[in-house]
Formats: structure tokens, sequence, C-alpha cells
């Protein structure tokens, strides 16, 4: 069967696109491995993490909260199984969201691994049933899978990824996590919350990087607060799994230290899905760092073929994902696309959340620019205080001779949500006074946005 628009994936890169761009107009076809529309993300990613998330901080808050405000509700406990029912009741909804949307636009859908026979025909295998479709314009969006270390292979019990973490049938004693960044930070928070004794360790000299340095340094205070042991400049060397866990071996300050745990959660990152996938066949070249090459319109070295999401260079996240998926269906229709690289913000859902968007008061000065950063407490903002989520900051970084904000930096309850102001203004290049003179509802957690914009504004 032939098609306009042929999608190599249904992930938040591929489902986008391709409603998109047959609300464009085109006749479009998805692939995907899966059962169910969602990809990653929503399937043993973004959604189910979030889930998880959200039951151990209901579960935590019973515990530890509600009697501040005068609740009593007795003894407390967890039921797993269900706190996983309800996890997987979610991504249900939303993937048959998808299909709805799916079939309200005419896009066709096929089950099964895809691979190119040449740059204009694939060949679908589900089951070992084959079939071939050929498209006058394919989009590569298979995504990521979690990084292997090569001395620590998955085993799904004793040594897991991000995705097995999701499910596990009982709360471990303990669990190693290997990696401080978004993944290791959140599922350990999970875990933590109900009750794991947690630890982390992070080969580099901080949590959380690519953020503000301030940012990583707070929440790295609040987490170990909460119960989680971090240990930094970490380096894991080996692992020995035994009747009752896995002893892992690790250089600290080049000291040979061992730590032991019921599971070893690894996650130190993500690399570009693409096997089988015969890219040879279709001509299409790799970089240096193995992620499919394009050019600025997301087109590979086979003029009909493009590439986006986590295939392509950039950070690996669904919602610049998306963004490209929106792009490169206008493109494919005929019309300009595009996606500002600059503001697209960063988010790690612990508690509290971290958000970043634009530069880091680090990189800016390392870029030479001048600045003026303003900050504004949570501890003075009258909603966070009377809704008890007073921890955290605002941090605004202006140009100091243009006024043009640069970045905006968020460590609160409800982070990722606040960033969405600071994207929003720096889309249209505003500055610190644009912000600051915007009105703000009054008591809102928003206004500490506003407060620090002005400190950023006039300097002080």
């Amino acid at each position: 069967m032939s098609y306009q628009v042929a999608i190599l994936g249904g992930g938040p890169a591929g489902y986008v696109s391709a409603i998109k761009a047959a609300q464009l107009g085109l006749k479009v076809v998805v692939v995907e491995k899966w059962k169910n529309l969602g990809g990653t993300c929503l399937q043993i990613g973004c959604i189910p993490s979030k889930a998880l998330l959200a039951s151990s901080e209901h579960y935590h808050f019973a515990k530890h909260g509600m009697a501040a405000h005068g609740i009593a509700v007795g003894d407390v406990s967890i039921d797993v199984s269900t706190m996983l029912k309800r996890k997987d009741l979610v991504i249900l909804k939303l993937s048959k969201g998808i299909e709805f949307l799916f079939k309200k636009h005419g896009i066709d859908r096929k089950f099964g691994f895809a691979s190119f026979i040449n740059p204009t025909t694939i060949e679908i295998d589900h089951e070992g049933q084959r079939e071939q479709i050929t498209a006058e314009k394919i989009v590569i969006c298979t995504g990521s899978v979690p990084i292997e270390l090569p001395f620590m292979p998955f085993d799904g019990k004793r040594i897991v990824n991000s995705e097995q973490a999701l499910s596990f049938a009982q709360i471990p004693k303990s669990l190693l996590v290997i990696g401080a960044g978004a993944i290791g930070l959140e599922l350990g928070s999970v875990w933590s919350r109900l009750g794991t004794e947690v630890t982390v360790v992070e080969f580099l000299p901080r949590i959380a990087p690519g953020f503000d340095l301030e940012i990583s340094k707070t929440l790295q205070k609040s987490l170990e607060k909460q119960g989680l042991k971090i240990h930094l400049n970490t380096k894991v060397q080996s692992a020995q799994v035994t009747d009752n866990g896995v002893s892992v071996t690790a250089l600290k300050d080049n000291i040979e230290t061992k730590f032991d745990a019921e599971i070893v959660l690894v996650g130190v990152g993500r690399k570009p899905f693409y096997e089988g996938l015969n890219l040879e066949n279709a001509g299409v070249k790799l970089t240096e760092k193995n992620r499919i090459a394009t050019n600025g319109h997301f087109q590979t070295s086979t003029p009909n073929i493009y590439a986006i999401g986590d295939v392509i260079d950039g950070p690996m996240l669904a919602h610049k994902a998306e963004e490209e998926g929106v792009a490169v269906a206008e493109i494919l229709a005929g019309k300009p696309g595009h996606v500002n690289y600059e503001v697209i913000p960063g988010v790690i859902y612990t508690a509290p959340e971290g958000a970043s968007v634009g530069l880091t008061e680090e990189a800016a000065k390392e870029a030479g620019k001048e600045i003026r950063v303003g900050k504004f407490n949570f501890q003075a903002n009258g909603r966070a205080l009377a809704a008890d989520t007073a921890e955290g900051f605002v941090k605004v970084i202006a140009d100091a001779k243009t006024d043009r904000v640069l970045g905006v930096h968020i460590l609160a309850s409800n982070a990722s949500e606040l960033i969405s102001e600071a994207v929003v203004l720096m889309e249209f290049s505003g500055s610190a006074e644009d912000l600051a003179r915007t009105v703000h509802a009054h008591p809102t957690m928003s206004e500490a946005i506003k407060n620090a914009a002005e400190a950023a504004w006039d300097g002080k």
C-alpha cells in the first residue's frame, strides 16, 4: 500500500507528527512495534513515573503531613498492587485517547517492526507476518532505550532499568540508584517515600547535571533531608549479584567503596534506538555520536527521509520531540516548520520540582555575558506558606544591557507548571521589566516569578 507519509514510531514525536500531517491533508501511516500507541513516554516513561510520583506523594503526605493540618487518619498503609493498577489505567486511558484521534483523522497504523528495503519501501514484521508499504516521505522517530553498563547487564530482577523500576511487585528494602539525573532522582524518590532505603551514586560532582548549580545544590539538600543518601564523584566499577541482592564496587575520591542493595537501578541515560531499521538500505547516515544526522529541516542524508525526537541531536525530552513532530509535518506539507531550541524547558519531577529554561547563571558567565540575577524565596510567598509548599526559590537571569531574560530557574512545588510563564516570555524575547510589570493574581505561587523578575530588572 502506498502513502504520502510513513512515520516509524508511535511515541510523542510520531503520534503528534501523524496527527498534524493528517490535519494538513496528508495520507499518513504510523508503524509501531507496541500494541498501544504512546511510545516510551506514555507506556514506560514520563506518564507512569508521574502516576507513581503522585501516589507516593499522597502516601507520604498522609503519613507525615496531614497532622499539621489538623487531619487525623490513623494508621496509613500502601497497597502496591492497587497503586500499579491505577498507573496502568492512566496509561490505557491516554493511549485510547491517541487511538481515537487517529481514527478521527483517518490515520492508518501498522503493528510490527519496521525495516528499510530502500528509501521509499518499508517492510513490517508482525510476529513473523511480513508486509511491505511504500511512502513518498518517511519520518524516523523510533525513540531511545536505557543505556546498559557493560559490566552490569539488566536482568529485570536485581539489576533493573527505568521501565522495570516502575513495576516492583513489592517495596524493596533497599535500592541503589546509579545516576543522579531525572530518571534516578524521580524513581528514587518514589520508592524512598514508600519506605525503601535509597542510595544514589553519581559520577559527576553534582546531581541534576544541566540545571542551574544553585538549583542542584538546594535540591540535593532537600532530597537528603527526605532520606535519600547521595554520593557524588563516585564511579561504579563492578557489580556482583548475590542471593540477597547486589554488591557494587565503586571509586569515591579514589578510594574503593562498596554498596550493597536488594536492587540496583541503572539510570545513567538513554541512547537512540534504530536497531533493525536497516538504515544502510536507505542511505541514512549517523553522526559521530551515533545519532541520525539531519540538516536544519530534519532531513537526513536521504532527501525523502526525515528524523526527529530522541534519534537526532538535542535533549531527549518528550516535549522537544512533540515540537519537532509538528514542525516536520508542516515541512512535509510545504509549510515553514521551526523549533526554537533556546526555550525548551527541562524538569525534574521530584518534590520539590526543579524546572529550568534558557541559560544557567554559570553558562551565561562562561559565555562572557554581563548579567543581572534576581531571586525570590518561596518562604516569603503567601500562597506557598498557606499551602505548606514554601520550599525553594525562583531565579531570573537577565542581560544587564538589554534586560532581555536569558534564563529562569525554579525549585518549587509545581515548578513544572510555573516554568511555562517564563517559556512564553522568552519565546517573545521578553525582558525582566516585561515580566515584573505583568499583573499576577494574589495570592499565587507565580508571584514569586514576578518578584524575582523585579529584582533582576532593577538589580537589587
